[in-house]
């Protein structure tokens, strides 16, 4: 059964409806708006709404549409609640966690935090002076930038963040849609439109969906013609298509995949009640977003014996199948290919053990070197070490989260592997917890959404 799910186009803030055109995506078929490439770019010649509004005043707007979302009188979170259920692989429960949390994207502390954390004070209203040694000042901006985005929709929270890091930095940016989720982002724009439809920060965003990967379309609009930037997230095949744009004063930003594990020390071990505790931390940080998040743990490397490491495992699956306020205790069940993958390796009881089934509830692998597959869908492989260095000969650029246990260890080893390329080290449990205004993937993003210019003495 093919479900129909309307999109909202966006242009210069103004909501724009219409059924012009239908496109499938598996068992959903979207109609949107006629595509208005014409619409979705602006004039370089003319300055952004808001290049020259006070931050201050960005804040206050912001805070403002926080407010109004929480309130949702026009009903357009809702309404894009109720449809973004038919089609998201989110269960409704998670899908209700998720838009509660959207109005606290907008919070004043958490905004005025993110800038203080990644850009000088002021270097967004004006020209800071700057004092090379022996030379006549200088003076510096962040300036503003015209940006396209290619939005993630594994989870509604990347739309609330995408347009807040983007009004912060005060450019002109254009969302595209993802067709996992086409829905959220624009509820938001549409409340901010309500708010105060002209606002130079609602005058600063465009959204429209088109199918990713569409030529006729991303050879138009991604060039420096009329975008400095394009910021892409998504898997593989996105990131590679983004990156095939990259070109002379047009440049592309990605969060692109990343593997995210965990390092458990035999301190686990002290008790069963300490090690109870310790696999539900260790079933949070698998399970986020069912294991579709970045930060999802799908590698956990534990200190002990195979016989403590089986007992972790055991105590791990059944804390999978617990729901959870970032994950479902049953979700879809394992991929048929992963399961043929996993099926091999029961053959090997010497080297392997399988714990759970392949019904959604999660499931466990232990092994003493990681597998060679990418485990996914609440599979997770937990490799026993005889020393939590060991696992270090697996960390790499694209590692992004490590959560330990103890925490007190973390000091010990953070260095090396912050040396071999991990971007973020947690306590285990706390892999979901990304406060704004730390580093998302190793870099300071409002620091790339901007454009430096200096005006030399």
């Amino acid at each position: 059964m093919t479900m129909k799910v309307s999109v909202t186009h966006v242009h210069a803030g103004v909501p724009v409806l219409g059924q012009e055109r239908t496109l499938e995506s598996g068992s959903i078929s979207f109609t949107t708006p006629a595509l208005d490439l014409d619409a979705l770019v602006t004039d370089r010649g003319v300055p952004g709404p808001a290049f020259d509004l006070p931050v201050g005043e960005v804040i206050s707007f912001l805070e403002a549409t926080g407010e109004a979302l929480r309130a949702d009188k026009a009903g357009y979170l809702q309404a894009a609640l109720e449809s973004l259920s038919q089609i998201s692989a989110l269960s409704r429960r998670m899908l209700d966690n998720c838009y509660e949390r959207l109005s606290a994207a907008f919070a004043r502390p958490s905004l005025e935090f993110q800038l203080s954390q990644q850009l000088p004070i002021g270097a967004l209203d004006g020209w800071l002076p700057v004092r090379p040694p022996g030379l006549p000042t200088s003076f510096a901006r962040a300036f503003p930038a015209r940006i396209v985005q290619i939005l993630a929709g594994n989870t509604p929270n990347v739309a609330a963040t995408s347009i807040t890091r983007s009004a912060l930095t005060k450019g002109v940016h254009l969302l595209k849609l993802p067709s996992n989720d086409p829905l959220t982002a624009p509820a938001i724009l549409r409340t901010m439109a309500d708010l105060a439809l002209g606002h130079p920060v609602v005058a600063s965003f465009s959204a429209a969906y088109w199918r990713g990967g569409d030529r006729a379309v991303e050879d138009v609009l991604f060039r420096a013609q009329y975008f400095d930037k394009l910021i892409a997230w998504g898997g593989e095949s996105a990131i590679r298509n983004a990156l095939s744009y990259a070109a002379p004063g047009f440049e592309i930003m990605t969060f692109d995949p990343k593997v995210s594990i965990s390092l458990i020390g035999r301190e686990a071990f002290a008790s069963s009640s300490i090690l109870k505790d310790v696999a539900a931390l260790g079933a949070t940080d698998v399970s986020v977003i069912n294991q579709d998040a970045c930060a999802s743990a799908v590698f956990q490397f534990v200190e002990g014996s195979i016989d403590e490491v089986d007992a972790y495992c055991e105590l791990l699956a059944a804390e999978l199948a617990v729901d959870r306020p970032w994950s479902d205790g049953l979700a879809s069940p394992t991929p048929e290919d992963l399961r043929e993958s996993i099926r091999g390796l029961m053959g090997f009881e010497e080297l392997y053990r399988v714990f759970g089934d392949f019904d959604g509830h999660g499931l466990v692998i232990r092994s003493s070197d990681p597998v060679e597959f990418h485990p996914t869908g609440k599979v997770v492989n937990v490799v026993q070490v005889n020393e939590l260095s060991d696992a270090l000969n697996w960390v790499t650029m694209a590692t992004q989260t490590v959560g330990m246990y103890p925490t007190q260890r973390k000091a010990a080893l953070r260095d090396r592997l912050a040396s071999r390329g991990a971007q973020r080290i947690v306590e285990l449990g706390g892999a979901w917890n990304l406060p704004p205004g730390l580093s998302h993937d190793g870099f300071l993003p409002l620091q790339h959404m901007v454009r430096w210019v200096n005006d030399q003495g």
